[in-house]
């Protein structure tokens, strides 16, 4: 274990971080709102703590090992979440506890969307900006954004790019550069999150909720600047505007830089992952639009947009609402949830599991049944048309056992604390899934929750959007031996 590499690197990405402190003051500046004190305190804060890693080992140069940037990736999302804790924590509008600024810190970062803070609307303009930048810079991930500017300072980056991308194939660069493939996935995030914020403009939007809510949206985050979140605009066209960007920002973001790169929609149309991921979205849609109807619930007009924004919000690990979601009849609510699982497609901004997770699962499992009838033949698992190799098959399995036992044991501790079945199922699954809102009374907020069950669901948080295993591999004894 290279000490010097990863205090240099950390230290380095502490001091890049303090200038997410700017941009809420010069928010706070524009709008008058007096909170800019916190964001200055912040910025000092985070820029010495960095320095102070970072000068004693200033001059140490090597190339990062495997393990290395397993460890720099889980300690700088650990130090991040404190540190993104420190506005929230100064601030006199919301005044939250150090457990409910952690909370909220880590909830943007891993774009989960959970919040404790109720009275949004209230808030000053400048925290109500940073909510909405954490979410973004979560989104695509900070390490990704680290890689591309890194290497001009000496640091390897390949090892960070492993450790932090999610999927299950993560050695697909889109260059032959790691520095470019970071480049080119921030100019794709970029573009998608202008192309929003000028979409929800014309529709309606001020300029600052505009510029927010495309944060959100493209991060697949769901921290709106309102308490009524989407419901507060009132519009089927903002709405669909968002469905449509949600969708955009679920899919592999490979494929919209070889379809960018190529102005053809073929590497979507081939791509049996999109493919699977726009099934199981319309099915949900198609399922929840009709239930709600025959039950009464809404009008045939009222069931089409409400259905299918909460069908691709929830399924996409979003959480925007238009409406109260969790307390639709039925099994609705729960089937929305278990949508969360799922979540979108490798290397986007989802969480859950991954669709490219759910279709080789399914698969395998198709492929087990055919043994049983003809026991000896050889039968390849397939993703269009390509052999998948058993070590990746075998990786699904090994993640997917350790994604259920995950969820068990945090359910059964966060039970353990005083929070009721439903509410610990929920919000254990909102959480690891980075989805936000849950059922119980973690449908409006977490504000409610015990601050134990709080670090708990924060430790949840990390450990979905870190995929399992970047987390988890830091427990094993094998790891740490030389």
């Amino acid at each position: 274990m290279q000490l010097a590499a990863i205090l240099r690197i950390i230290g380095l990405l502490l001091m890049i971080f303090s200038i997410a402190m700017l941009p809420p003051v010069l928010v706070g500046l524009i709008y008058g709102d007096g909170a800019i004190l916190p964001f200055m305190t912040a910025f000092g804060v985070n820029l010495v703590a960095g320095a102070l890693l970072w000068f004693p080992v200033r001059n140490y140069h090597r190339e990062l090992r495997i393990r290395d940037g397993f460890v720099v990736v889980v300690v700088f999302w650990l130090v991040l979440g404190m540190i993104g804790s420190l506005p929230f924590y100064f601030s006199e509008n919301p005044m939250l506890t150090f457990t409910d600024s952690v909370f909220e810190s880590v909830s943007a970062l891993t774009t989960t969307g959970a919040t404790v803070i109720t009275g949004i609307d209230a808030l000053p303009r400048s925290i109500l900006f940073y909510r909405q930048q954490l979410q973004w810079m979560g989104g695509m991930g900070i390490i990704v954004l680290a890689v591309a500017i890194l290497p001009m300072l000496g640091i390897g980056g390949m090892q960070l790019y492993r450790a932090e991308t999610p999927g299950p194939m993560k050695d697909n660069k889109l260059t032959p550069r790691i520095t470019e493939t970071a480049k080119a996935l921030w100019y794709i995030y970029l573009g998608l999150t202008i192309a929003c914020a000028v979409a929800y403009w014309l529709s309606g939007m001020d300029a600052f909720d505009a510029i927010g809510h495309s944060f959100s949206t493209v991060a697949l985050g769901g921290f709106s600047t309102h308490d009524a979140s989407m419901g507060y605009f009132n519009s089927a066209l903002i709405e669909m505007i968002a469905v449509v960007f949600m969708l955009l920002a679920g899919i592999n973001f490979s494929l919209h830089f070889m379809s960018w790169r190529a102005l053809t929609l073929k590497p979507y149309i081939h791509d049996p992952e999109v493919r699977t991921y726009f099934t199981l979205l319309s099915m949900t849609a198609v399922l929840t639009i009709l239930y709600l109807y025959v039950t009464g619930a809404f009008d045939l007009g009222s069931a089409l947009h409400h259905g299918l924004f909460q069908a691709v919000s929830i399924g996409t690990t979003t959480g925007f609402t238009t409406s109260e979601y969790y307390y639709w009849p039925g099994f609705l609510p729960v089937l929305l949830l278990f949508t969360s699982f799922i979540g979108g497609c490798a290397h986007s901004t989802s969480g859950g599991m991954k669709v490219i997770r759910f279709l080789l699962l399914y698969r395998q499992g198709i492929r087990e049944i055919k043994r049983l009838i003809h026991p000896n033949a050889l039968i390849p698992v397939k993703i269009g048309n390509k052999p998948v190799a058993e070590s990746v098959i075998n990786a699904v399995w090994g993640f997917f056992s350790l994604y259920v036992a995950s969820f068990v044991i945090i359910m059964l501790t966060v039970m353990a604390t005083g929070v009721d079945h439903i509410t610990s199922f929920s919000a254990v699954a909102a959480c690891i899934n980075n989805l936000g809102p849950g059922l119980g009374e973690v449908g409006a907020h977490y504000g409610n929750v015990n601050d134990t069950a709080k670090w708990i669901l924060s430790f949840a948080m990390v450990l979905g959007r870190l995929e399992i295993f970047t987390l988890l591999v830091l427990f094993s004894p094998d790891f740490w031996r030389k």
